[in-house]
C-alpha cells in the first residue's frame, strides 16, 4: 500500500518538477534607441570607414537614473515571473575591464581587423537571449501625469521583434517615473512575457537562426571550395555537415562558388549535448575542428559578426 501511495505522489509531482525545470529565455533590459536619441545619449563609431551613430548605454546609464530606476521595475517585473536577467550596468563595467582586447581581432597571419559597434559588444558579454527595448514619455494634463511605453523584445541574434507591449497608463499625482512605468506596465506584463516565452519555446524546439559565410583566404594557397576529397567537391562536404548538424536539418544554402558558401536561416541547437550553451562561434567551431581532421587537413580562422553570424575563413588561421 505505502509502495503504491508512493508511486502515485510521484506521478503527480512529476509534471510540477518537469514545470520547474524548463528553461526560460535569458533577458537584459535596454534603452531604446528612439529614447537615447532623445535624450541625447548617442555616441559615434567608425564602421569601417563609415562614422555611425549608435546609442551611448554607458554614458546614460551612468548620468540617468530615472533610466536605471525604469530599468530595475521592469526587470523586478520579469523576474517575479521567473525570467533570468542580465544586468546592464554591471555587463557595461565589464565590457570597460576588458574592452583592450575586446576592441578588435586580428589576423595573426596577415592583420586584417574587423569593426565592432558598442552594441555587438555588449550582446557578446551578455550572452542574452532576448533584449527588451524600453521607452517611454510623460504626458503632463494639469497636475496629473501619466506614462506613454514601449516594450520590444528583440532576438539578440536575429535582432527580429519577437514581443511588444505599449500603452499609456491611468493619470497620476506621482511624479515619481519608474512609479508611472510600474503602473503602466503592468497591465500587459503577462501578455508580453508570454510572448517571449513562446518565442523561447520555439528556440527550443526548432533552434536559433543564425548566419554562416564560408570563405577562402587570397593568400596564394590555391584552397578552393571545388577542390575534391574522396572524389566529394568541398562545397557538398561542408553542406553535407550542416544537413547532419542544424536542428531537423533546416539552413538554406543561398550562395555557393568557388570560394564563397553563404547559409541563412541555420537552426542551431539552444544546447549543446553536455548542457553548455550553444552559440554561433560554438557551433562554427564544431565545423572547424571537421575541416581540420584527414583527409582534409584544411587550417581555418573564424570571426564572429555579432551574436547571430559568424565567417569562417579556409587556408590559415
Amino acid at each position: 500500500m505505502k509502495k503504491f501511495l508512493f508511486t502515485i505522489i510521484t506521478l503527480l509531482a512529476f509534471p510540477l518538477m518537469m514545470t520547474g525545470q524548463a528553461k526560460k529565455p535569458t533577458i537584459m533590459v535596454i534603452p531604446a534607441d528612439v529614447w537615447c536619441s532623445q535624450n541625447g545619449y548617442m555616441t559615434t563609431y567608425d564602421n569601417q570607414g563609415v562614422e555611425t551613430a549608435v546609442p551611448d548605454y554607458e554614458k546614460a546609464v551612468q548620468n540617468d537614473m530615472n533610466l536605471m530606476n525604469a530599468i530595475s521595475k521592469v526587470g523586478a517585473l520579469m523576474a517575479e515571473r521567473g525570467l533570468p536577467l542580465k544586468d546592464l550596468a554591471a555587463t557595461i563595467r565589464s565590457i570597460q575591464q576588458t574592452s583592450a582586447e575586446d576592441a578588435m581581432t586580428v589576423s595573426r597571419t596577415s592583420g586584417a581587423t574587423i569593426a565592432e559597434s558598442p552594441l555587438e559588444k555588449l550582446l557578446n558579454r551578455a550572452k542574452a537571449d532576448i533584449l527588451v527595448e524600453l521607452s517611454w514619455s510623460i504626458n503632463q494634463v494639469g497636475p496629473k501625469q501619466s506614462v506613454t511605453y514601449m516594450l520590444r523584445g528583440i532576438d539578440a541574434y536575429t535582432h527580429k521583434q519577437v514581443a511588444a507591449a505599449q500603452g499609456t497608463g491611468a493619470p497620476s499625482f506621482s511624479a515619481e517615473t519608474p512609479v508611472l512605468i510600474e503602473e503602466a506596465v503592468l497591465e500587459n506584463m503577462d501578455n508580453f512575457i508570454s510572448q517571449l516565452q513562446a518565442h523561447f519555446d520555439d528556440l527550443l524546439t526548432n533552434g536559433r537562426e543564425v548566419s554562416v559565410n564560408i570563405r577562402v583566404f587570397d593568400n596564394g594557397s590555391g584552397l578552393s571550395l571545388e577542390d575534391e576529397y574522396d572524389g566529394m567537391e568541398l562545397i557538398d562536404i561542408i553542406d553535407e555537415w550542416m544537413a547532419a548538424n542544424t536542428v531537423e536539418h533546416r539552413y538554406s544554402l543561398t550562395d555557393a562558388t568557388e570560394n564563397v558558401m553563404r547559409f541563412e536561416q541555420v537552426r542551431i541547437p539552444l544546447y549543446r549535448s553536455n548542457g553548455m550553451p550553444m552559440d554561433t562561434r560554438r557551433f562554427v567551431t564544431e565545423l572547424r575542428q571537421y575541416l581540420r581532421q584527414s583527409p582534409y587537413n584544411i587550417e581555418s580562422k573564424i570571426i564572429t559578426r555579432g551574436l547571430g553570424q559568424a565567417d569562417l575563413i579556409l587556408g590559415e588561421k
